[in-house]
This record gives structure tokens, C-alpha cells and sequence, in this order.
């Protein structure tokens, strides 16, 4: 099978929803490593699902069948989308396939027994260095504990235009999830981020947005597990509440009170930040959902709403997703959450946003695309 590149990156299972369980295909990954590779290398598969290590840089070591020639064999249902890079361990040693071009996500739809075969020219990231493009003032608060969570993380937070300039002055706060991936392109995973920063600042200058502090929260090797309704995700959530808002509240001008607090992600990400609203309501009164995984072999949330008659303290809500590159396989867990939302009460179009992209995909340019969007649903000059 040939090679099939994609920009898309899809960080998550995907898989066709039948009542039957789909047949079992076996994939088989042959890389061809560059000939000046050591003898005692170690090659690793990135990917996005959890057996490839959920896009962590060493997430599966490849076994050596030879002189330069590396393999993985793995069973998985049919009609699995796969996405997933070559490394050396880390995101500076990724598998190049074309000189002075980054090299984009391996991808391919599962539907029979499959061969993938790439073979490398040069190990690097071909990553161009990116050097100050961060539109306004960032700080940055490192290696922040949480109770109940194995890693520390940093955050990044994004000041509005008028901070410096109006001490008096408080601000809404937007809480957002896979924080190195928001803001700047040179911390971002994939090389491009979703421009927080400058889409904030062009409408707060063009007097649409309110001015807002953007907290951005970074993600960790246990993303897969912490942005769920796990024990992980349990723990990431009171991490929030907990710890990350109170320092925020003491340390920045903020307006705390939850109509001025809200919660934004996308993916799994977007699942985050629906059951952060849920489980908090009195902290974020507001909270946006981009391509949010619903999907049931990942969450119960659609069964804890539909056993809810009424749901207190309602909560603004955005919901969104793309009908390309895997996105579109999203859209019925989105609609259904959709269907029981307004079962409970939303207002469609007031209290409930939605909105359909068909030809968005997975990834940080499509969300950064449409991310006016979600920015005028929170936090809109002409609502208050």
C-alpha cells in the first residue's frame, strides 16, 4: 500500500459505531531506516491510538528485522483511521521522507489487511525555527503538581492588549486545554499552533471581542487518561479548580465569578472541557467544544446526560466539528449530545451553538481557522 500523507492529526480511536463488532485486520509497518543510521538504533511509532502510545514521541518500539529495516505488527478492527510518525524517541528525530519538507502524519483507513512500507532519507524534524511569534505578552508558570496526577505541567498565559496600561481594570479568564499548542508555533506539537493570540488580539482591536486572559494549560503523557471521565480526568479537573484558578485569581487581574470563567478545547480536549463545565457549573459558566470526542468507547457522558431530567445552573455551551479527515466520524456524538441538550431545556442558538465545517479536519489550522467562532460565543462586546 502506498504511502498516504495527510495534514490532518487525529489524536484519538476512531471507529464506525455498528451493533455488530467489525472484523479484525492485521497492519503490518515497514520502515526502511537512512543508511547512516547507527546499527544500535532504537525506532520508535508515534500515533494516535493507544497502542501506537497516543502520540508519545517513544510511544512503541519497533522490533529490528534486518539491516535497516524495522517492523510492527498489531491487530485492529476494520474501518479504523490510523495517523502516525516515525521517531528515534523523541520529536527532534523524526523519520524524513523528502528533503527540506516536514514530513506530515502517515495516515490510512483500515479496511483490509494492510502493509505499510516508508523508507527515510534523513532523521530530523525539518521543523522551521520559529522565533517570536507570539502576538502581546505571555507568562509562564512551570512544573505545576497536581493531587491525584503523575506529571507536572506548565502553563502559558496570554495577557490582553490594555493589562499594562489599565491597572483598574479586570478581566474575563478563558481556561484551555493542550496549552503548548495554543499560543506559539515553536512549542506546539506539530509545528503550528492555533493562534490564540492573534485572532484574540484582531477582534479585541476591531471591538468585538471583550478583552480576556487566556490560560493555557499543558498537556502530559497521560493526556489520553486525564482528558476523560476517568480517575484521571477527575483529578485533572479539581487540578483546575483547585490549584490552577485560585493562582490565577491571586495573581492576575481576573473576574472570577463564573459568568466571566470559561473552558475551551478540542478532541478529546473538547470532551475535557464539556465535563469540567459539568462537574463545575458554579466555576465556568461557559464552556466550547470543538471536535469533542463523544464517542462511546471513550466516554459515558452521553449516558450521564440522558439519565439527567433537569440540568442545574446551565452552563453556555459551543459544540463543533469538521466533515473531513477523520473529523466527520465525530459529528453523530456531537448531534446526539446536541438532540439531549435541547431535551433538557437549551435554547438552540442562545444557550446551545453548533456549527458544522464539511471540510474542516483534525488538526491545529482547522481549529484555528474557525476559532472566531467559539471566541464571540464566550465572550462577545455587544452581550454585556
Amino acid at each position: 500500500m502506498p504511502r498516504i500523507l495527510s495534514l490532518s492529526v487525529l489524536m484519538l480511536l476512531l471507529i464506525a459505531f455498528s451493533p455488530a463488532a467489525p472484523p479484525v485486520r492485521t497492519v503490518t509497518i515497514v520502515f526502511i531506516a537512512p543508511p547512516e543510521s547507527p546499527a544500535a538504533d532504537s525506532v520508535y511509532l508515534a500515533g494516535n491510538l493507544e497502542q501506537f502510545g497516543s502520540w508519545k514521541a517513544d510511544g512503541v518500539l519497533l522490533s529490528h528485522s534486518g539491516r535497516h529495516r524495522w517492523k510492527h505488527k498489531f491487530s485492529i478492527p476494520a474501518g479504523i483511521h490510523i495517523e502516525f510518525k516515525i521517531t528515534r524517541g523523541s520529536w527532534e528525530s523524526e523519520a524524513v521522507y523528502e528533503k527540506g519538507v516536514k514530513a506530515d502524519n502517515t495516515t490510512a483507513d483500515i479496511l483490509h489487511d494492510t502493509t505499510i512500507t516508508l523508507r527515510a532519507i534523513a532523521w530530523g524534524n525539518n521543523k522551521p525555527v520559529v522565533v517570536g511569534q507570539i502576538t502581546g505578552t505571555v507568562r509562564y508558570h512551570r512544573n505545576l503538581l497536581g493531587e491525584g496526577l503523575k506529571y507536572p505541567r506548565d502553563l502559558i498565559v496570554w495577557l490582553p492588549p490594555s493589562y499594562g496600561s489599565s491597572p483598574e481594570r479586570r478581566f474575563p479568564v478563558l481556561y484551555m486545554h493542550d496549552g503548548q499548542n495554543i499560543i506559539d508555533p515553536a512549542t506546539s506539537t506539530f509545528g503550528y499552533d492555533w493562534r490564540v493570540d492573534e485572532v484574540g488580539d484582531s477582534l479585541m482591536k476591531a471591538g468585538l471581542l471583550r478583552e480576556m486572559i487566556v490560560v493555557g494549560i499543558y498537556n502530559t503523557p497521560d493526556r489520553m487518561s486525564e482528558y476523560r471521565d476517568t480517575a484521571a480526568g477527575v483529578a485533572y479537573g479539581k487540578f483546575i479548580v483547585g490549584r490552577v484558578k485560585p493562582m490565577i485569581d491571586s495573581l492576575y487581574r481576573t473576574l472570577p465569578d463564573r459568568k466571566n470563567t470559561a473552558i475551551m478545547g478540542s478532541s478529546l480536549g473538547g470532551l475535557i472541557s464539556f465535563l469540567c463545565a459539568w462537574w463545575y457549573p458554579d466555576v465556568f459558566g461557559q464552556a466550547a467544544c470543538l471536535s469533542t470526542v463523544f464517542l462511546p468507547q471513550y466516554t459515558a457522558v452521553i449516558s450521564t446526560v440522558r439519565s439527567t431530567d433537569v440540568i442545574p445552573n446551565r452552563v453556555r455551551l459551543y459544540l463543533d466539528c469538521g466533515g473531513a479527515g477523520g473529523d466527520e466520524t465525530l459529528k453523530p456524538g456531537i448531534d446526539s449530545m446536541r438532540t439531549l441538550l435541547l431535551g433538557r431545556g437549551y435554547a438552540d442558538g442562545k444557550d446551545l451553538v453548533t456549527f458544522f465545517d464539511t471540510t474542516a479536519v483534525h488538526n491545529e489550522k482547522a481549529w484555528a481557522h474557525r476559532l472566531w467562532r467559539p471566541l464571540l460565543f464566550l465572550f462577545p462586546v455587544e452581550k454585556f
